[in-house]
């Protein structure tokens, strides 16, 4: 049986402000043991920024981290779900999208969680199928 998203989710994910800039995003990942940040502007979710961003949009274009800002390398399309959706949905979500994780929005698109590849595997009726499609995708850059 499917279960919902909220059930699965990491709860009051880490977010920054679009102007923030990736020397201080790196610093939560850190900090947080996290490998993503979503980004928010007035509080409404408009990107998310991974390490693989930081490191590839951001180092090896010689950006200085201390100065760019997320706006610059995160990623602003994004598919997202929410808390009562079901983790059916999410995998399917993920396979055809090609992404490891979805950004949980409310209503008014504020982030209230992520929900990751990993969230879904130890889920119970994961869909090792699924799971290993979402994994093999190759990432976007």
């Amino acid at each position: 049986m499917s279960r919902r998203v909220s059930d699965l989710m990491t709860a009051i994910p880490q977010t920054l402000p679009l102007e923030a800039t990736l020397y201080e995003a790196a610093r939560v990942m850190r900090d947080k043991g996290i490998g993503d940040v979503l980004v928010t502007l007035a509080g409404r979710l408009c990107g998310m920024v991974t390490d693989r961003d930081i490191v590839v949009r951001g180092v090896a274009d010689n950006r200085d981290p201390s100065l760019t800002p997320l706006s610059d390398v995160c990623t602003a399309q994004l598919t997202t779900v929410r808390p009562d959706d079901d983790t059916d949905t999410a995998a399917r979500l993920m396979c055809e999208q090609a992404v490891r994780r979805l950004p949980v929005v409310d209503a008014e698109q504020r982030p209230v969680g992520i929900v990751s590849i990993g969230d879904l595997a130890l889920a119970d009726g994961g869909v090792p199928e699924v799971l290993a499609a979402i994994s093999k995708a190759p990432p976007h850059l």
